[in-house]
This record gives structure tokens, sequence and C-alpha cells, in this order.
């Protein structure tokens, strides 16, 4: 079979077919993305508030780790999260005088996924925050709200319709960064997409189908997103000239 040749019965769920494999590289794609997308999540939430609130070199630190992870190509840093992340974890398990422990693949890229996230996420976050009209904080502290309940009550609900165009396009990025994690043999989508074309040389034919499953993703993500980002404005005067 030659590399632009389109047998479907090779993309049937059961054997000799690869659409159950291809389906299930999906899955690991999206365990990945999910977990580290929000993984990311918590780690911005922690860097914008210490950006914005932290000390001076709690913020010198933060810049640091926001310039190096947004300024290094992701495939870089993959590589260097992967191998050293796990190799760093194990020798502080033999300084502890405990055994080397086996990191699964799926625990190493979610971390990977959301240290790369947790950059982003912290300056998605932090301008989020900034763009919360200082009034509104002045009013809680008047009324006597302590900086927690205010957090809770008013600078959290009033960030999240700026906070959520920038949240989503972290979400869709994370899906697509899941294929990079094929360099280092993890078995999600990407990766057994390109063995499945090695071992049929239906090259085309497969790599299609994962950008088709990439793209459904993708649109799903859309309409979820679309719907979340409507509730989050309601109640929210719409831009002059807004359709």
């Amino acid at each position: 079979m030659g590399p632009t040749s389109f047998d479907l019965s090779l993309l049937a769920l059961s054997s000799p077919g690869w659409g159950g494999v291809l389906l299930q590289g999906l899955w690991m794609s999206l365990k990945v993305a999910i977990g580290g997308y929000l993984l990311g999540l918590f780690i911005g939430i922690g860097g914008a508030a210490g950006k914005l609130w932290g000390g001076p070199i709690l913020r010198d630190l933060l810049e640091v780790y926001t310039t190096v992870v947004r300024g290094v190509p992701e495939l870089i840093l993959i590589l260097i999260l992967y191998y050293a992340g796990t190799d760093a974890v194990n020798q502080l398990m033999g300084l502890l005088g405990l055994p080397a422990v086996d990191i699964s693949g799926l625990a190493a890229g979610i971390f990977v996924i959301g240290v790369v996230q947790g950059a982003y996420s912290t300056e998605v976050l932090r301008g989020a925050i900034l763009a919360v009209p200082a009034g509104q904080i002045e009013a809680a502290r008047a009324y006597g709200m302590a900086p927690l309940l205010a957090l809770r009550r008013i600078t959290l609900p009033a960030m999240l319709p700026y906070a959520i165009p920038g949240l989503s396009n972290l979400w869709l990025i994370a899906t697509k960064d899941t294929a990079l994690l094929a360099v280092v043999g993890f078995a999600e989508l990407t990766l057994v997409t390109r063995q499945a074309a090695g071992t049929t040389k239906a090259y085309l034919m497969f790599f299609l189908a994962a950008g088709v499953l990439y793209l459904l993703v993708t649109l799903i993500s859309n309409v979820l997103i679309g719907m979340l980002e409507k509730r989050a404005r309601r109640g929210m005067s719409r831009p002059e000239g807004a359709a």
C-alpha cells in the first residue's frame, strides 16, 4: 500500500484496523491536556498572586520563570523537564535514602505541560485581575469585606470575563502541545498515528485522521468555551457596535 492510499478498513476500531488505537491515543492526549491545564491553572493562580502581592524576591523569581518558559521553545522545555525533572526526583529520593520511583509517562507529561502552561496562565490571570475596575475592590473594602472574601465575591467573578479568552487559548494550546510528547515516546495521538502510518504505509490517511480528531476536539472546546464565556459575561454591557 502506498503512502497516499486510502483503505478505510484500516480505520476500523477492531484489529486489523487502527481506529481503536487512534482513539486510545486521543484519550491519552486529552488526559495529559486536562491534567496539565489544571496544574498550569493552579500554578498560574499562585504566580499571579505572587506577582501582584508578593515580595520583591518572589516577584523576581516569578518573572524569571515566566520569561524563561515563554522565551524557550516548548519542545526544548519538554525535553529538559521530561528527562531532567524525572532524574531530579529520583536523585532527591536517593538523598533521602528512599528507593527510586518509576514515574509514569502520564504523570511526567502532565507535569511538563503544567509547568509550561503555568507561565502563560500567570500572565493571563495577572492581566485579568488588573483589568478589574479598582472602584469595585475599593467598594468591597469600604463595606468591610475581608481580603479573601473580597477576592472570592468581587475580584474572581469580575476578572473571569477578562480571563476566559486567554485561558481558552491556553486550553487549545495544551491539546496541541501533547503532540510534542511524542518525541519522548509517550503514546499519545501523534505517536500512535505515526506508528500506524509506518506499519501500513498509509501516511496521508492516518495523519489526516489524526488532524480530524484534533479538529473535533477544538470545535467541541470552542462550543463549550463560548457557553462559558456567555455565562460569565451575562449582565455586562456590550461594546458599542458589537453584534
